[in-house]
Order: C-alpha cells, then structure tokens, then sequence
C-alpha cells in the first residue's frame, strides 16, 4: 500500500471572481426587483422619466437576476465543481478569464442599452444583436473550457453534477443561437428571422428552456455537487441521478407550447407542450427526492449548519414549483392562471426558493474555500439570511397566488346578460394590497442580499494568501 501525493493548482480565481460578482448582482438585480414591484405600488416612482419606467427596468431586473446573478452563480460553481471532480485545472486560464469578462460586458452592455429602451422585445431575450452574439461568443468559449476540462481529468468516471452542468451549457448554447437569428437593419436594431405563429413558438422554445436549462438543469448540477458535500453523505441514488438526468433533459425540451395556449399555434403544438409539462413532473420529483433523501442520517445537522438549510429549502421550493408548473399547463387550469399573477408568483417560487436560495448555500460553502479559511466570518448572518430569504419567498408567493386567481376569478366573471362583471381597473384595485405584500417580500428577501455582502467581505479580508494558496492545492491520494 503506498500513497502517492502529487501537489498541483486549481484555478481558483476565476471562481472566486465568479463569486464575488454573483453577490454583486444579486443585490442589484433584487434591489431592482424591489423597486420595480414599488412601482406597482406607487406609480410615482416611475419618475416620470423613459428610462425609469417599469417597461423599461422589467427587463432590466429580469436579465440581472437571471444572467448576472444565476449566470455568474453557475460559471462559479461549474468552473469549481469540474476541477475538484476531475481533479485537474481548468484547461485554459485564459480562455476561463475571457469568459469572466465578457460575461461582465454583456450585463454591463444590457445595464446600458435596456434602460435606453433597445431591446429585441423577446422575453429573456430582450439584448440587441452586437451584445447577443457577443454572448455566444462567451458561451462557446465556456463551453471549450468546460468540456475541454473534463477531456483532461485524472479520472475515470465523470461525476453526474458535470453531466447536468454539460447539458445546461450545450442546451444554453443552442436556443440562444437559434432564437437569436435576426436581420440587423442598424447597430441597435434587428428584425426576427421568424414571424408570426412562428416566432411565438421559437421564442417559448428558448423562453421556457431558459427556466428549464439554464434555470433548473445548471443549478441541478450544483445540487448534486454542494448537498452531499454539506451534509457529508453520499448521494441517496446514482441511479437514480442518471435516469433523473436523461429523462429531465429528453422531456423539458417539449415543454415551450403551454406559454401558447390558446392562441394562433396549432391545437396538436399547445397540446403536446401541456402533455410533456405534465410528464415532466416525474423526473423533477425524482431529482428533488434524491436530494432530500442524501439528508437520510444526517437531518440533525439542519438544526446547527443554516447553509445546508438553504441547499434543503431550495429542494422543497424546486419540488413545489415543479409541481406547480405542470399544474398550470393544463388548458382549463392555464385558462384561469395566465396573464394573471399567479405566473409571476410560479415563477418567482423557482427563481427565489430555488435558484437563488441554492446559489447562496453554494456560495456560503464555497467561499471559505477560495479563500483559505475554516468558515464563513458569522454563522449567525447566515442564519440571519436564511430567515429573511425563507419568509421573504413565502410573501412574495403567497401575494401573488391571492393576486392571480383573484384577477383569473374578476375577468372571467360575467353577468346574464353576458356583460363583463367587473371592469379592468376594479381587478387592479383587488390586486394593490398583494402588491403591498409582494413589496414587502422582495425587500425581506433583497436585505438577506446586503448581510451576505457584508459576510463575504468580512471573510475575505480576514483571509490570509498562504492558506488561500494552499486550498487551491490538489491533494490526489492513489492506494496501490
């Protein structure tokens, strides 16, 4: 028996400035949120101005907190996920530094131009021709990085977070590219190269795979790598991870059609898309039962460790909105939900309660980590955190079901004589004091933001370059 150690380093600044950069834009992006879900509240904060109208900033707010805070979330956790699994280093630092900033150049870009009122008017995919195929650029040089990395592992088997993190990248890849092709007729102008029926169906392939890839399939990565590793217990199945992982990415492509129901795309398009929403419930569950049961033995460890309770709470919230999801594909239910708020709170459920809530537990394990230190600066703000984050998604959900089906219930109301019930601004009015709530919940939630900021910060400078060189050392241990 003899052990051999062989010392070599990860890259593990590109990580860290991944990191950093997810709490930057977290707080911006949520701090936006907030005030855009004011505005709701009191429209004088529109100030009467173009750029600060709430048609401007939604866009803003929805492009920051998916593509800056998730995006940087993702790129941090990938790049630090497949170097420890593969025990190698990234196979380029400085294809890995171009991805750093140009993918700051692109939020950056749309921190500009979106205010300004340039946009493509696509859902999610609202940025202007120069920045959109700039972001290709950045995505495809992630991609070399990232597969290239796993080409060179020192080991054998690839660990199933990679897989996910893989599927994430390419999918990513693909529906930008595709959704993205336009006809430029100036530098901030172009033209779909769809019309119609067409460009609606286009646009909901990429637009609900941006939820189901880059939303859900990269983050479900992350799950598989930070749960077990927090709690210190193997995954509950292999197994199952594999057929939650073939089936999850065979079925979410399909889902797109059920943001189109009832319009001009074909019955047999709108009915496929409601059928694979509802068949998608089963892997998603599964995925979220194999997460919850790697806690088996170890669920004393949620009284004492606050960021395994934000990497278990996510899970509930993902399982709940992977319930709620299909729920709202079927026709005569989606016939009440849509255009509603209860959409915005669906979506919401997923984007707080699970994409932000396992970014932050991800975070809170990593970051000691890069930068050589036991533990984050103050258990008790994580803790702190928690609490906001939790009871801010609770609000912000809870507001917004009340909302919807409230609005669903006024506009579909009709009297005898086939009147409308209640007028539009009557269903507005129903709608102000879940506005007040959802206010309230987005600031609970944003402020949890500012005391991870300040933890961060005072973890970093309290790190010492001597341990934070020697975390990034490799230790690979052979028993012969």
């Amino acid at each position: 028996m003899s052990t051999a150690i062989s010392p070599t380093a990860y890259n593990y600044k590109v990580v860290r400035q991944f990191a950093i950069m997810t709490v930057v834009w977290g707080i911006l992006g949520m701090g936006l949120g907030v005030f855009i879900a004011s505005q709701l509240v009191w429209p004088q904060l529109n100030l009467d101005l173009p750029w600060t109208s709430f048609g401007r900033l939604r866009p803003l707010h929805t492009n920051l907190v998916i593509f800056a805070f998730g995006g940087c979330a993702l790129f941090a956790t990938s790049y630090y996920v497949v170097q420890r699994t593969c025990q190698t280093r990234l196979i380029s630092d400085s294809l890995a530094a171009f991805t750093f900033w140009g993918w700051q150049a692109v939020i950056v870009s749309a921190l500009i131009t979106l205010p300004m009122g340039y946009t493509t008017t696509k859902e999610y995919a609202e940025l202007e021709w120069p920045i959109a195929i700039l972001l290709a650029i950045v995505w495809v040089t992630y991609a070399v990085v990232f597969f290239g990395t796993i080409v060179k592992r020192k080991t054998k088997h690839i660990y199933v977070g990679n897989w996910f993190y893989g599927a994430f990248i390419l999918v990513t890849a693909m529906l930008h590219i595709v959704n993205h092709i336009s006809l430029p007729v100036s530098f901030f102008k172009s033209y779909s190269a769809y019309a119609g029926a067409t460009d609606a169906m286009i646009q909901w392939w990429y637009g609900h795979n941006a939820v189901g890839f880059f939303l859900t399939t990269g983050f479900l990565g992350m799950m598989y790598y930070f749960v077990p590793k927090q709690a210190e217990r193997p995954i509950y199945s292999y197994r199952l991870s594999i057929v939650h992982f073939w089936a999850l990415i065979t079925l979410y492509i399909w889902a797109g059609p059920h943001h189109l129901h009832y319009t001009a795309l074909p019955d047999w398009a709108q009915s496929l898309g409601m059928v694979m929403s509802i068949i998608l419930l089963a892997p998603s569950w599964g995925g979220m039962i194999n997460g919850m049961m790697t806690l088996s033995g170890a669920w004393h460890k949620l009284r004492t460790d606050p960021i395994l309770r934000f990497l278990v709470v996510s899970l509930a919230f993902y399982g709940m909105s992977t319930f709620e999801g299909p729920m709202m594909a079927i026709k005569t239910v989606n016939s009440l939900s849509h255009y509603t708020d209860w959409t915005i709170g669906h979506v919401h459920a997923g984007a707080l309660g699970w994409v932000a809530m396992i970014s932050i537990g991800a975070l809170y394990h990593m970051i000691p980590k890069l930068y050589g230190r036991a533990q984050m600066h103050s258990i008790g703000l994580i803790n702190a955190h928690f609490w906001l984050a939790t009871i801010g998604t609770v609000l912000y959900i809870a507001s917004m079901w009340v909302n919807g089906i409230t609005q669903g219930l006024m506009w579909r109301a009709i009297n005898d004589d086939g009147t409308l019930t209640y007028s539009f601004v009557e269903a507005l009015q129903a709608s102000h004091p879940g506005y007040i709530v959802r206010a309230l919940g987005g600031a609970f939630f944003a402020s949890g933001m500012l005391l991870m900021a300040w933890n961060v910060l005072r973890t970093v400078r309290a790190s010492k370059p001597a341990e934070a060189a020697a975390a990034e050392q490799i230790v690979v241990v052979g028993a012969h």
